[in-house]
């Protein structure tokens, strides 16, 4: 598995056009490494979450080569934050390198369809997430403080009014969009499509909107953005 990761200092940032011209390497990625309290305590916390994650049974194939599914999206969530927030602060990171931490063990078919059944499985998996990630702060030797403080956001708390939160939502929205939005569009209609599409605008900031319009999209992908947007009325962020 150490095949797959490089050094802490070598932030690898990939975009989809870089994608499409065979790199996909996983990488590290994290801000200034002034905003890190304990530089060794947050590589070891960093490798501990990337170690759990590549035990993922479920691979996802990128430019012919297979990395554990959880592995490459905790991966893709850091560099995305390191894009958005060049001081983001240490338990942001943490939070964003540990958002899906362990996830098929909790998998959606252990869950009633539906919404009701959707939003169940959502919920535990917060804590179920904050929990995993908790555990492995303590044992790396993270202060009550900070492991409560990743918790909190993986839990999802405080969203409306933590600006930590919104970018970190604002995080995952964007790797939704990058990099598993294409395969989800060929999965699904046109007007669940829009729907999906409205849904993610409406959880993200006007920052968030911006980086989304400057991906490389596909004619297709664009106009089905543009007309999703047109029919959604103003945001809560834009009204």
């Amino acid at each position: 598995m150490t095949s797959v990761l490089i050094s802490l200092r070598e932030m690898f940032s990939l975009s989809r056009s870089e994608r499409s011209t065979g790199k996909c390497e996983t990488y590290f990625s994290t801000a200034t490494q002034a905003m890190i309290s304990d530089p060794r305590r947050f590589e070891a916390a960093m490798a501990r979450f990337d170690a759990a994650n590549a035990e993922d049974p479920q691979q996802e194939i990128c430019q012919g080569q297979s990395y554990p599914r959880e592995l490459l999206y905790a991966q893709r969530m850091s560099r995305w934050l390191a894009r958005l927030e060049g001081d983001a602060s240490e338990p942001l990171q943490l939070a964003a390198r540990s958002q899906h931490i362990r996830r098929w063990e909790i998998p959606r078919g252990d869950y009633p369809p539906g919404r009701a059944g959707y939003h169940q499985w959502r919920t535990t998996l917060y804590g179920f997430h904050a929990e995993k990630a908790g555990a492995i702060l303590v044992e790396v030797g993270y202060e009550q403080s900070a492991v409560a403080r990743v918790r909190d956001l993986l839990r999802k708390r405080h969203l409306k009014s933590d600006p930590e939160m919104q970018l970190l939502e604002d995080v995952i929205c964007l790797v939704f969009l990058e990099s598993y939005f294409s395969d989800f569009a060929r999965q699904h209609d046109e007007p669940q499509l829009i729907t999906i599409l409205q849904k993610t605008w409406k959880k993200m900031s006007p920052r968030a909107h911006q980086a989304a319009l400057e991906l490389p999209w596909a004619e297709a992908e664009l106009a089905l953005i543009r007309k999703a947007l047109a029919s959604a009325g103003p945001g809560p962020d834009e009204g």
